[in-house]
């Protein structure tokens, strides 16, 4: 601080009272974290498989995920070619990492309505905020609102991969759908005018496995997104990046890929991005991603000569970042 600015903050304790505060959150984005099988196993014996990123994880004020999996003991395996369900001893872990997880993917309902239920109950009891499910459609399609340095942001989730089986009804607990563009809209829409949010993020999980580029229908549908309110649009489920767009000045990242994920082998497959932005009253201000590799276990790695998208609010296209910020 200049010696002037301080001696008058000493002078005029008003002053120092009057000014504003830092209406800036950072916020962090990591793709589908799948925490059964050997990230499980892992977890299980004492390891951390998020230690990678642990550095860039504490530099920002809410941390997002994708929880691809339903964490719960109870329910059986529908007949799916995979099927994941973690220990719920894998909670103190997600919850000292992340500040809210997505549970809209095609693995949450992986053993039945019983075990997706226990599975709110369980995050619930350990204090682990969650958005894109619920006890209901009305829970499912609510939007999870973080509020920090006075900024309300709302984060939606939902789902458009096949089974359609796991969505919420009017009574029965499962996910949020997207199917159904209109209530997305209106989500979106109600997430400002019901909840009073500041910034309006949706994070879909949508595509096709391994499909290099999204589809017109995703791309569209983006751009529809922010018309109607949102300041970010977040997407995963192909295992892939999928490349990243700047509509009306706001970031469309189309997937993040993996982040904690073991039984892929490629070099698309293994790779993922963690979404780091800067968000303030007007939406989003600057954002990049940082490159992750994932090791044979699944677990991932910072790779910061790794180029990858990035851009600032005034941008009207992505630019490439290169090396860490």
């Amino acid at each position: 601080m200049h010696p002037w600015r301080l001696l008058a903050l000493l002078a005029c304790p008003l002053l120092a009272a009057a000014a504003p505060p830092a209406r800036e959150v950072s916020i962090l984005f990591v793709g589908d974290v799948m925490v059964a099988e050997r990230p499980g196993e892992l977890i299980a014996g004492g390891e951390d498989p998020f230690r990678g990123f642990a550095g860039l994880f504490a530099a920002h004020d809410l941390r997002i995920g994708n929880l691809e999996c339903v964490v719960a003991t109870g329910g059986s395996a529908l007949a799916k070619p995979y099927t994941f369900r973690a220990d719920p001893g894998v909670l103190p872990l997600l919850k000292q990492h992340f500040d809210g997880l997505s549970l809209a993917n095609n693995h949450s309902g992986d053993f039945g309505k019983a075990a997706f239920a226990e599975q709110l109950d369980r995050m619930q009891r350990a204090g682990l905020p969650y958005f894109g499910g619920g006890r209901n459609a009305s829970e499912a399609h609510a939007p999870l609102i973080l509020e920090r340095n006075g900024l309300r942001i709302a984060l939606l989730g939902y789902v458009e991969f096949k089974p359609r089986s796991f969505e919420a009804d009017a009574t029965r607990p499962g996910v949020a759908w997207s199917g159904e563009d209109e209530q997305v809209i209106e989500d979106i829409v109600a997430a400002r005018r019901d909840h009073h949010a500041d910034v309006v993020i949706p994070y879909l999980h949508w595509g096709w496995e391994e499909e290099a580029a999204p589809s017109p229908r995703l791309r569209a549908f983006a751009r529809r997104m922010i018309d109607a309110g949102a300041d970010m649009v977040v997407g995963g489920h192909p295992h892939v990046t999928q490349g990243a767009d700047v509509y009306r000045g706001k970031p469309i990242i189309y997937s993040l890929g993996n982040f904690l994920f073991n039984g892929f082998d490629t070099e698309a497959t293994t790779t993922g991005w963690a979404l780091s932005a800067r968000i303030g009253p007007e939406g989003v201000r600057a954002w990049r991603t940082h490159v992750a590799r994932l090791d044979g276990d699944g677990v991932p790695w910072p790779a910061p000569a790794a180029a990858s998208p990035c851009g600032d609010a005034g941008d009207t296209a992505v630019r490439l970042c290169e090396g860490a910020p």
